[in-house]
């Protein structure tokens, strides 16, 4: 690397570059210095590397706007370059006016978005946006905007205030990480993100503008940058704001919203963990969102780069601790931390309240700490929660333990983790099984050869002896099928298949491979493929990970439909593990998010597609012009005038015409196919979400209570409890430890240490069956919305279970009334 784009990239650090001074002034002299003779080889070179480092080093903004537009909806860039002119202005590259028209120009289109009259408030996230952006420049310029062009930026400040007035506010409900706060309406009263950041600004703003935690380099050279050129910054254009659906409804407003929702997300859902004792000590209000914008830039662009994501998230240029902070950040974003001890408090604090966790956070967790462990030898004080043996097995604390562990199994080996756990050596009960496949007609235990036996070890022989397919086909129609029946028939096949598979991920493809047709031809249709993913969950009893992959890669070659998965899921035996066990919800998420894939890649196809066609038509005009502009063209063959032009160019061009021609109508032909198979795709889609929610509809209505008593989800909590309730004169079990007589802590929602858990097992079934509803609708909206009109008519009609209709719309982020 040049060593001018080394010293850039290095500005800031302690670091050998700069001699190991980690005094700014230095290192924005010596870069200077290096950068100026640099400018004069290349010039075009230079700013654009100290963009990019800009744009991709964001917390180090301050010095590359000391050394030294809005485009194509890229949220990060528009927001990073927004912090980028006001540093550059700080240091006086531009004029505070000019940034004060591009914060007027986002206001401006800001405010006609939410205008009901003149807007489309459904793109409220767009406004929200641009307001966001504006509002996160002012740390880092307020304070020279208010001395250098004070009434401009009063006016800004009392737009930012109207806007705040205008907009609605928004309500967290079915994007909190706790179920208790959709249901206390906390997302109605408290405010939301913008109304947040507009405060902890105007806080800032009455402290006169002065923080720590964004370094002002450009202060120690204010007498060379003062005498330097300021420059305008060209007007920018935001683009038009999408049309206001003809018919207006719920559903039309809510996809719109999603849409807008998708293109500009809100950065950040708070993950409040500790308290702000601790994690905000020491801090004015503005540095908590600031370091938040530390730590989730630097998330952002070193994602996959782990030596250098950790050493800038530890090394930020703020003057005070923020361990705990950068983990609850780190944690709203499920990934790991850089500090163990903080993060283990943090776990014990999630541990607490996981009864309360949303679900899909409750699998992100789990699926976090697994790993985490898994770089840390497996280390952890088991101990403290061997308790959860005492509890129900549908507790969510004993759940999330034997979740972590059966995860620990799948990135070592069973021993390992038992091992890990022998300072509670009782918790091997939660470990999964220890063994391998369950082949049903294997002859190492011993058992009695029978006819079935005998066809599984004749069908290993055709395999090994490498006959084909077809083969094989033929020998189960005339020799297994006709004699044994359908049963026989299917279980004889997929076990034996399953076995010659079973010794690795690659011997399973191999098998799927080559006799995959074997197992179509038996299994053609819905129900027979429910009996052969019944066979596959037996063979791999003992391993749920290599039961999910080998029903995955079937439904990849297209053996097994979603609709089949579907049906299996919500089979009588899986319905029962909903509560207690996450194998048949992975299973589910695994065809789920395969029918959402083939989607989203034909989606791709299709616009590759678009463009080549365009291309395609664009060459073919173009060739047909030159032939047609040839054979007009007179020239003169012995002396007379012929039209026409010479004979063996035209004969080029004609073949070169014929040529495009025929490549734009394959591109077209290429187009409709793809375009044909996205429509089918499209129905499948269909179907899949029908008979998905129509399930989740039906097994609820069967258990939840009536709609009378249990309305909200603390309704549903407290079923079982008022149930169960006991005269509080008498002491009792679920009161008194029996062996020391000390008191154990209780709690209905099952966040205590104790190991009492007062929730019975129909409405822990309800409520984490209800949560899993509201995790797929959530994560599959996308998918779901251009389905809605359909979901409402045959599955949400008003005889639909208000829970279930709650958990669904919650889900899709839709209002519920």
């Amino acid at each position: 690397m040049s060593s001018w784009k080394n010293l850039l990239l290095k500005i800031g650090d302690n670091c050998p570059e700069y001699g190991n001074s980690d005094d700014l002034k230095d290192h924005i002299e010596t870069c200077f210095g290096v950068i100026r003779r640099e400018l004069e080889h290349s010039s075009d070179d230079v700013p654009h590397y100290i963009i990019n480092c800009a744009e991709q080093i964001p917390h180090k903004i301050p010095l590359y706007g000391t050394l030294d537009a809005l485009d194509s909806g890229n949220c990060d860039r528009i927001r990073i370059l927004m912090r980028f002119l006001t540093v550059m202005m700080c240091s006086k590259i531009l004029q505070p006016g000019s940034l004060v028209v591009v914060f007027e120009t986002l206001l401006s289109s800001a405010a006609t978005t939410v205008d009901e009259d003149k807007g489309n408030p459904s793109w409220q996230a767009r406004a929200d946006f641009y307001v966001t952006c504006i509002l996160s420049c002012l740390p880092w310029g307020g304070a020279e905007l208010i001395e250098q062009v004070p009434e401009e930026i009063e006016r800004v400040m009392a737009g930012l205030e109207a806007y705040l007035s205008i907009r609605r506010h928004t309500s967290d409900t079915g994007l909190s990480f706790f179920e208790e706060d959709d249901e206390s309406g906390k997302g109605l009263v408290e405010k939301d993100f913008l109304e947040d950041l507009w405060h902890r600004v105007q806080a800032l703003s009455s402290n006169g503008w002065k923080l720590d935690s964004v370094p002002r380099p450009h202060l120690s050279f204010e007498a060379q940058l003062v005498s330097g050129k300021s420059h305008e910054f060209g007007p920018i254009s935001c683009p038009e704001q999408p049309d206001v659906p003809t018919a207006v409804s719920g559903i039309t407003h809510g996809k719109q919203k999603h849409d807008a929702e998708l293109k500009y997300p809100q950065r950040i859902r708070r993950l409040n963990i500790f308290p702000a004792s601790k994690s905000e000590v020491d801090m004015q209000p503005i540095d908590r969102f600031i370091l938040e914008e530390y730590l989730l830039d630097v998330l952002l662009f070193f994602n996959g780069c782990r030596k250098e994501c950790a050493f800038y998230m530890v090394n930020l240029p703020v003057p005070f601790r923020y361990e705990y902070l950068m983990a609850e950040t780190i944690f709203s974003q499920a990934l790991p931390g850089a500090f163990p001890a903080v993060v283990a408090g943090a776990v014990r604090a999630l541990f607490e309240k996981i009864a309360d966790l949303d679900m899909e956070c409750r699998i992100r967790f789990i699926l976090w700490f697994s790993h985490h462990l898994s770089n840390f030898q497996f280390i952890w004080p088991w101990e403290e929660w061997a308790y959860v043996l005492d509890l129900p097995k549908w507790a969510p604390q004993r759940v999330f333990v034997q979740e972590v562990l059966e995860r620990e199994v799948r990135l070592s080996y069973w021993d390992k983790v038992k091992q890990s756990i022998e300072n509670a050596p009782a918790l091997e009960e939660l470990l999964p099984p220890k063994g391998g496949p369950n082949f049903k007609y294997s002859m190492e235990d011993g058992r009695e050869r029978s006819e079935e036996h005998a066809l599984s070890a004749e069908l290993t022989n055709k395999v090994k002896g490498r006959q084909t397919a077809r083969e094989i086909i033929v020998w189960v129609e005339e020799s297994v099928y006709p004699i044994h029946g359908l049963g026989v028939t299917i279980k004889v096949v997929v076990q034996t298949l399953l076995d010659i598979g079973s010794k690795s991920f690659t011997h399973l493809i191999t098998v799927l491979e080559r006799y995959g047709q074997v197992i179509s031809k038996i299994c053609p249709d819905h129900d027979k493929q429910l009996m052969l993913i019944e066979e596959v969950s037996l063979f791999w009893k003992n391993n749920t990970q290599n039961a999910a992959i080998s029903i995955d890669r079937m439904m990849g070659y297209r053996l097994i439909s979603n609709l089949a998965i579907v049906r299996w899921v919500f089979s009588p035996e899986n319905i029962d593990q909903f509560h207690t066990s996450d194998r048949p919800w992975e299973v589910l998420r695994n065809a789920v998010s395969k029918t959402y894939n083939r989607i989203c890649d034909l989606r791709k196809e299709i616009i590759s597609l678009k463009k080549g066609v365009t291309l395609a038509e664009e060459a073919a005009a173009k060739a047909k012009a030159e032939l047609e502009a040839a054979e007009s063209k007179l020239s003169l063959v012995d002396g007379e005038p012929v039209l026409g032009g010479n004979p063996a160019r035209l004969s080029r061009l004609k073949l070169h015409a014929e040529k495009a021609k025929n490549e734009e109508i394959s591109a077209k032909e290429s187009l409709e196919a793809k375009e044909a198979l996205f429509a089918r795709a499209v129905e499948e889609n269909e179907a899949l979400y029908l008979s998905l929610y129509r399930n989740f509809s039906n097994v609820l209505m069967e258990r939840l209570p009536d709609a009378s008593r249990a309305g909200t989800l603390q309704d549903l909590k407290s079923t079982h409890a008022d149930a169960m309730a006991v005269d509080l004169e008498e002491p009792s079990a679920m009161e008194l430890d029996n062996e020391n007589g000390r008191p154990k802590k209780s709690q209905s929602n099952g966040g205590s240490s104790g190991n009492v858990y007062n929730i019975g097992e129909k409405e822990q079934w309800c409520l984490s069956t209800l949560g899993y509803v509201k995790a797929f609708s959530r994560q599959y909206a996308s998918e779901i919305w251009p389905h809605m009109e359909k979901l409402d008519a045959e599955v949400l009609s008003e005889d639909t279970h208000p829970l279930f209709r709650r958990a669904v719309y919650s889900g899709l982020h839709r209002p519920i009334n």
